[in-house]
């Protein structure tokens, strides 16, 4: 270890992608390292076997399965220092287009069970008095795209989600991240990661079928280097006084910097009538 103490992940979809890039440069240092994903093998797979590696079942959307993991790391390893909650998967399609099955079948994984993992690990953090939260969002937490909305809406409940956690675990000496990546090659463009909605109307050609073209091509030729996030994230995790939102991406910057902006210009534009509604 170079200057950091050794910690104990507990990383949530680590078979591939973010999570099992996080996973392999942690145990690289010298981190232990429990790695999640609904087959356990596949993480075999991706990281190879490790003495500081426990690789466990987790379909975070069973909430007991969650909490049985969050026994055996602590179990195995005493404690859990960096939670990352990265499992998830994207929905294609315009909201309309979204059927009432497929927007619960996403907010159960990206929503519901960050929740269920939260719960499970954070009674060790609150024992302890320390830990980290890291929460995977999207530059679509933060600023909505045409094709992204339901998408983009389970980030955004992460993003609140995130916020309060902040303020709520800060005085119990546990910190919140919510990391913000904008478009990496991944496999997050891919079958296996992103679903499509099944119906498509005509009308959003426009908008969600240029969308739906620019995803296509944009798949495994995006601007972002996932190696250089995991990175990050381990920074993020050595960091005293790590930030609320971090992120990662300079995509993810300039979308930022142009909402920011548009919210106080519209906010000037509106603002007598906004205040016109207190009691007088």
């Amino acid at each position: 270890m170079t200057g950091t103490a050794q910690k104990v992940w507990f990383i949530t979809g680590a078979s591939r992608g973010f999570g099992a890039l996080t996973a392999q440069q942690a145990l690289q240092r010298g981190d232990l390292v429990v790695a999640t994903a609904r087959d356990p093998q596949t993480v075999i797979a991706a990281l190879g076997e490790h003495p500081n590696l426990l690789a466990l079942r987790l379909d975070v959307r069973l909430e007991a399965q969650a909490v049985s993991a969050a026994q055996q790391a602590i179990a195995r390893f005493g404690r859990i220092d960096v939670l990352v909650n990265n499992a998830g998967y994207g929905l294609l399609g315009a909201v309309e287009e979204a059927s009432a099955e497929e927007v619960r079948a996403v907010y159960e994984t990206n929503v519901f069970g960050l929740l269920n993992v939260s719960r499970a690990v954070l009674p060790a953090m609150r024992r302890q008095r320390s830990g980290h939260v890291i929460n995977i969002s999207s530059v679509g937490g933060y600023s909505s795209y045409a094709g992204w909305g339901v998408y983009g809406s389970t980030k955004f409940a992460v993003e609140g989600l995130s916020e309060a956690m902040a303020i709520e675990l800060e005085p119990l000496g546990i910190q919140v991240t919510v990391v913000e990546p904008g478009f990496f090659r991944t496999d997050f463009l891919d079958t296996n990661s992103l679903v499509a909605t099944r119906d498509r109307i005509d009308a959003y050609a426009a908008t969600v079928g240029a969308m739906r073209d620019f995803a296509a091509d944009a798949n495994h030729a995006q601007p972002g280097d996932p190696v250089k996030l995991a990175t990050a994230l381990l920074q993020l995790a050595d960091s005293d006084k790590p930030p609320l939102r971090l992120q990662l991406g300079s995509d993810t910057v300039q979308r930022v910097r142009a909402k920011n902006l548009f919210v106080e210009k519209e906010l000037a534009e509106w603002l007598d009538l906004a205040l016109s509604t207190d009691h007088s």
